[in-house]
């Protein structure tokens, strides 16, 4: 009988140690414009430990990234991007890190694309 309980725990334990995806891949909208926006996004995405790969994509707004799961998740990295001024569809940047960001960056107003404009900056 406590060969048989052991087994099944030793059983339900692997399952959930195996649930997490090591390389996680996923997108999620971060509000941006520009060049100088994508490696402020990027940096702060890969800043996060157990996030392998980011990439901001300018004209659509799509982070795509790869990530551990058994060392992060989406909403660690969705508020270190936050942090340095870029919304989420979850997370709101506060003011003051908003209001950090250079001004041609700044897109709550106006969330033309600039991207051109700044390429080689």
């Amino acid at each position: 009988m406590k060969a048989t309980i052991l087994s099944i725990a030793m059983m339900l334990i692997a399952v959930v140690t195996y649930a997490q995806d090591k390389n996680k891949k996923m997108t999620f909208d971060v509000n941006g414009r520009c060049a100088m926006c994508k490696e402020r996004i990027e940096e702060a995405a890969l800043n996060v430990k157990g996030v392998k790969y980011a990439n901001w994509d300018i004209p659509t707004h799509q982070l795509a990234i790869i990530m551990d799961e058994r060392k992060t998740d989406a909403m660690k990295i969705k508020t270190a991007i936050v942090a340095v001024g870029h919304d989420t569809k979850e997370l709101k940047a506060t003011d003051e890190a908003y209001n950090s960001v250079h001004p041609c960056c700044l897109y709550r107003e106006d969330n033309s694309d600039d991207g051109k404009h700044h390429e080689n900056k």
